[in-house]
């Protein structure tokens, strides 16, 4: 037992030794530094991985843009959100943007899409980065009415740009003119065979945003999902068209309702704030945990650092975007972790009381509290997840800083503080 309990210390100080440097390397990698240039070594650097700052601690553009749903079934609704989302994200990708956050809001018969650019402090940079991607759709020829009186319209199909693949320059093997490919996806193929077969020997029309850019005569079925645009086309014109049809052609139209820009001392100053919020609660919790329970709140301090250490390290490794919400999460998790602590400890003082040994004591102590620290744990996690999932963005990030404190919390108390006190009745020789 002896032996097990020194095993346990030396792989949580291992694991304090990596989290700390893993949270702060400055002065590792310094030292570092000091060996290479002493002992000509070539000790690589230890890994720094910084941490992800949102749009409220780092600055950034909040962008909103309205969904037209209005030519879909309200069953295409989901996919149609999913796959403009989807576009999005991966259109400001393309210009480097750091970890965009993109999401969806339904509110009543309103379906938006939030778009938080962090570090893009300038809206109109990035409205330019969203741009105008266009919204790709296939049309086929309707005529209303008999004789003179005809109307000759184009209607909207359920193809558009949310099942296109790929976008590509070809030249015409006998002309030699540039045109633009098409690659359709599975479910995109089949919806084009079923257009091309129903519309032989008619105009299957290829508008992008609302503007005809093709009206191609069907000749026969066309299977394998692809086509080509043809047009009088110079090779830059086909190359620019390929490039917008490649950066995502919209599965509905959009159009942006509201922009809000974070500057970056706003952020910086929020961040300082939520840093200085954060130390100060932590220190009064040592303060406390010392006052009330002395040695054993001093060793229930050590094995708080060591979980404030770990939780940062995840936040790094995972990642996670920090929020203002987030820290609020991390910081509420610290006291749930104090709060295990304490019915411990409680549990211990009122074994001690009925004159146990303090082996008996700390192991009765530990099991009988178990059970009140599991379902009160598990019990806010349930709750956690709930607003994680059906939260919008900072009350994601909140959930989600607040389930890793949470669990990381029981293991915190559970073994990193139970191995100081058993470590130390070991060491005083106390049973």
């Amino acid at each position: 037992m002896r032996e097990k309990v020194w095993l346990f210390f030396i792989l949580i100080l291992v694991l304090a030794f990596l989290t700390g440097n893993l949270v702060y390397p400055k002065y590792l990698n310094q030292g570092i530094d000091f060996l290479n240039w002493k002992f000509n070594l070539k000790i690589p650097h230890f890994w720094d991985v910084p941490f992800r700052l949102g749009l409220d601690l780092q600055g950034g553009t909040h962008l909103v843009y309205q969904a037209d749903l209005s030519n879909l079934e309200k069953q295409e609704y989901s996919s149609a959100m999913q796959g403009l989302r989807d576009i999005i994200e991966r259109r400001v990708n393309l210009f480097g943007v750091t970890e965009p956050i993109v999401q969806t809001q339904e509110t009543g018969d309103n379906h938006r899409l939030v778009v938080e650019l962090a570090g893009v402090t300038d809206p109109a940079t990035a409205i330019k980065i969203i741009g105008q991607t266009p919204f790709l759709e296939f049309r086929e020829r309707k005529i209303e009415g008999e004789g003179e009186e005809q109307k000759i319209y184009f209607e909207p199909t359920s193809l558009t740009g949310q099942y296109l693949k790929k976008a590509e320059i070809i030249f015409n093997p006998s002309t030699a003119a540039p045109m633009v490919s098409l690659q359709f996806n599975d479910e995109g193929a089949k919806l084009f065979e079923e257009l091309t077969e129903n519309n032989i020997g008619k105009v299957l029309a290829i508008y992008i945003d609302g503007i005809p850019i093709s009206t191609p005569v069907v000749q026969e079925k066309i299977s394998g999902g692809k086509a080509q645009i043809t047009g009088d086309f110079t090779v830059e014109e086909a190359k620019e068209l390929a490039r917008n049809l490649n950066a995502g052609a919209l599965p509905v139209p959009i159009k942006l309702i509201s922009q809000q820009s974070v500057g970056p001392t706003l952020g910086k100053a929020s961040l300082e704030k939520s840093l200085k919020a954060g130390l100060i609660g932590f220190l009064l919790v040592i303060i406390f945990l010392i006052l009330f329970y002395r040695l054993f709140g001093l060793l229930a301090s050590l094995s708080l650092a060591i979980y404030v250490l770990i939780v940062l390290s995840l936040f790094k490794l995972i990642p996670v975007t920090l929020t203002l919400a987030g820290i609020g999460g991390f910081i509420l998790s610290i006291g749930m972790a104090v709060d295990a602590n304490i019915l411990i400890f409680s549990r211990m003082k009122e074994e001690l009381k009925e004159e146990q040994s303090f082996s008996v004591a700390l192991e009765e102590g530990f099991r009988r509290s178990w059970p009140s620290i599991r379902d009160g744990n598990i019990t806010t996690l349930i709750v956690a997840l709930i607003l994680f999932f059906l939260g919008t963005s900072f009350i994601k990030g909140f959930a989600l800083t607040l389930s890793i404190g949470i669990i990381i919390s029981m293991f915190s108390a559970m073994f990193i503080t139970k191995t100081f006190i058993q470590l130390y009745a070991k060491v005083r020789k106390i049973s």
